[in-house]
């Protein structure tokens, strides 16, 4: 569990703010597989927001036991736990101009550190990428509101700030190369970024049904929407 410190000014709304310094660019970088100057690079930069009915605690508590939720929650894609705390994701097959690839990557969930989350790639042991290899860095941050509306009990509510850097090599056969690198670099940036928010909205949504059902607190779509 993470630690979080209450300060309040009498000017201010009242909130819990577990801070978050971006270390996205002080991450570990693990070395690729392929020679870069053979690769074409995609990359994607993605940032969203996942709201949570419970206080920053509680919902730092159960990110922490990822274990207990992240390989349902991720369905469909096919994942398969790495260590004590990765996993081997099989993303899905995507392509276009008729060259198809099936990523799989590892991804680490790294315990909290001064309150930041971050997430990474990790080698897959005895497994070597066909022609791609993936450089992805995730850092998230919570932050917690309480609805002043309710006199009562105020009811709390955390927001999972998170932020995503995807970079994505592929090494193309000669039939694709001979198209205008225009073409290839702009329709694979479109098709990353396409990927990345179709599974993070389907993700996101899991989570948040199975973490209000955990609590057994109602959760509305409309609602709750990120």
């Amino acid at each position: 569990m993470v630690s979080i410190n209450r300060k309040y000014k009498p000017d201010e709304t009242r909130e819990t703010i577990i801070s978050v310094a971006s270390t996205i660019s002080d991450t570990q970088h693990l070395p690729l597989k392929v020679d870069l100057q053979e690769e074409t690079k995609f990359s994607c930069t993605f940032r969203d927001c996942m709201a949570l009915s419970a206080s920053a605690p509680i919902v730092a508590e159960y990110l922490s036991n990822h274990s207990e939720w992240f390989v349902r929650c991720a369905q469909p894609m096919k994942v398969q736990p790495l260590g004590e705390n990765g996993y081997e994701l099989t993303i899905g097959r995507f392509g276009s101009f008729g060259y198809e690839v099936e990523p799989k990557i590892g991804l680490e969930l790294l315990p909290a550190q001064e309150a930041v989350y971050c997430i990474r790639t990790i080698p897959i042991p005895d497994y070597q990428p066909a022609g791609y290899d993936v450089d992805y860095r995730a850092s998230l941050q919570l932050v917690e509101n309480e609805n002043e509306d309710d006199t009562v009990q105020p009811t709390p509510t955390t927001n999972v700030e998170w932020e995503l850097h995807l970079n994505v090599y592929v090494e193309f056969p000669n039939f694709i190369k001979r198209l205008p690198q225009s073409l290839i670099q702009n329709t694979g940036d479109r098709l990353l970024n396409q990927i990345v928010r179709q599974v993070s909205r389907r993700l996101t949504r899991k989570v948040q049904e199975e973490f209000h059902q955990s609590l057994g607190i109602p959760f509305s779509h409309k609602s709750k929407k990120a």
